[in-house]
């Protein structure tokens, strides 16, 4: 910036040189900010040697930088309050919750966790302490089976079929692993039922069920043996009642069923073990399976499997330990083969003083349904009668000639 036109700054300047005297240039050789023809510069005084720094310069409105210790006991104080909060958070986890560790438990923890005793591991282990399992020695081998007590006394029901061919004793190994030896106290090859008795103390019998009451759907335990092994427990529901069917070994005797069938897995051993309801109470003795593999092979359960109805099972039983044998219910006629027309098993037989005669029933009719149970094959006929206890009376619905007829029939004992 100028004061003033060049004409005049030098026309000053040559004044001042010639003596002339004037108060504004009398210094303008010496002022920049005057001089117009002064470099445009500004120069800076080097700092003297041995002078100090030159003091800081701060902005009084800016925050303050934290210093180290500060920094540090900020940091150290986070990390406290960060390890208080995560104990809290898991002590306050682990009181609801159950924890694995290995080595050694607790010893405030309880040994086993408590189960509602509806519960199906309620029900297992109300069960479990009563079932067995059953080893016979015969000269073809040894043969394996389960089975469940009965009577404080040390009787024990199973299938005829473990027991058969064996020299009329057996092994009991108990829910505990102890064991004990058994004697067979009566079979009933034709409903696969035999009792076993064994002398110890301290038994705990089962409570029976009422396997009539069961409807399909019902859930079921099977326990038992199965493969040889002990104390096993399977689940299923009741798949069917009152499942008509007939088996038995080449050369034995023929056996009729007129079953409980379930989908709980039952396999080879599991046969006499209980059959058990969501009370824990049994209504059933697991008998047979069926199978897809070829007869003489191994097979393996495809859940279907069948048990003795316990009410048919505990009346045998009682005929079994009181006198050593079991009744077997007749309607006092016999079958004939299947292909009869519009359906039905055709009566080949009636004995003259039997029940199927006191009722009204001839060689000849064709008997349609027994208590509304239909009729498809003479095992079906066979097998429902030999459910129902010695004088029962059953509703049959039989044809004769083109006619349809009801007769109330009151079974009986075999003279056997």
């Amino acid at each position: 910036m100028t004061f003033g036109s060049p004409t005049q700054g030098a026309q000053g300047s040559q004044g001042a040189g010639g003596g002339a005297t004037s108060p504004w240039w009398s210094d303008a050789l010496a002022d920049p900010w005057r001089d117009p023809y002064a470099p445009a510069a500004v120069v800076v005084p080097a700092p003297l040697v041995g002078a100090g720094e030159p003091e800081p310069v701060t902005d009084p409105d800016a925050p303050d930088r934290p210093k180290l210790r500060q920094v540090v006991l900020i940091s150290l104080i986070t990390a406290l309050l960060a390890g208080s909060l995560g104990s809290a958070l898991t002590y306050a986890f682990l009181r609801g919750h159950a924890v694995t560790t290995l080595g050694a438990p607790s010893p405030s923890a309880p040994a086993l966790a408590q189960r509602k005793p509806e519960s199906l591991a309620g029900v297992a282990e109300k069960v479990l302490p009563s079932v067995v399992t059953i080893r016979v020695a015969s000269l073809g081998g040894t043969s394996e089976g389960s089975g469940f007590v009965v009577s404080a006394e040390g009787h024990i029901v199973t299938n005829d079929h473990v027991v058969a061919g064996g020299p009329g004793k057996a092994t009991v190994i108990f829910n505990d692993g102890s064991s004990a030896p058994a004697t067979v106290v009566g079979q009933d090859p034709e409903s696969d039922l035999a009792v076993i008795k064994v002398t110890r103390t301290g038994l705990r019998p089962v409570e029976f069920g009422d396997s009539d009451a069961l409807a399909v759907g019902d859930p079921v335990l099977a326990i038992g043996s199965p493969l040889s092994l002990a104390n096993t427990v399977t689940a299923g529901i009741v798949s069917a009642v009152d499942r008509t069917m007939q088996a038995g070994e080449p050369g034995g005797p023929t056996r009729y069923y007129a079953a409980i069938q379930t989908d709980a897995a039952v396999n080879h051993g599991n046969s006499g073990g209980p059959l058990v309801d969501s009370g824990g109470r049994v209504v059933g003795v697991n008998s047979t399976i069926k199978s897809l593999v070829a007869d003489g092979q191994e097979a393996g359960n495809i859940g279907l499997a069948f048990a003795i109805p316990m009410n048919q099972a505990k009346r045998i039983t009682q005929d079994i330990i009181g006198t050593g044998k079991a009744r077997r219910t007749v309607i006092g006629a016999q079958v004939g083969g299947t292909g009869v027309t519009g359906g039905g098993v055709r009566l080949n037989a009636v004995e003259p003083s039997g029940p199927a005669s006191a009722a009204g029933l001839r060689t000849g009719d064709v008997v349609l349904r027994l208590n509304g149970h239909p009729m498809t094959d003479p095992a079906d006929l066979v097998a429902l009668v030999r459910k129902y206890a010695p004088g029962s009376v059953v509703t049959v619905e039989y044809r004769r000639g083109s006619t349809r007829q009801n007769a109330s029939v009151t079974l009986a004992a075999d003279a056997k």
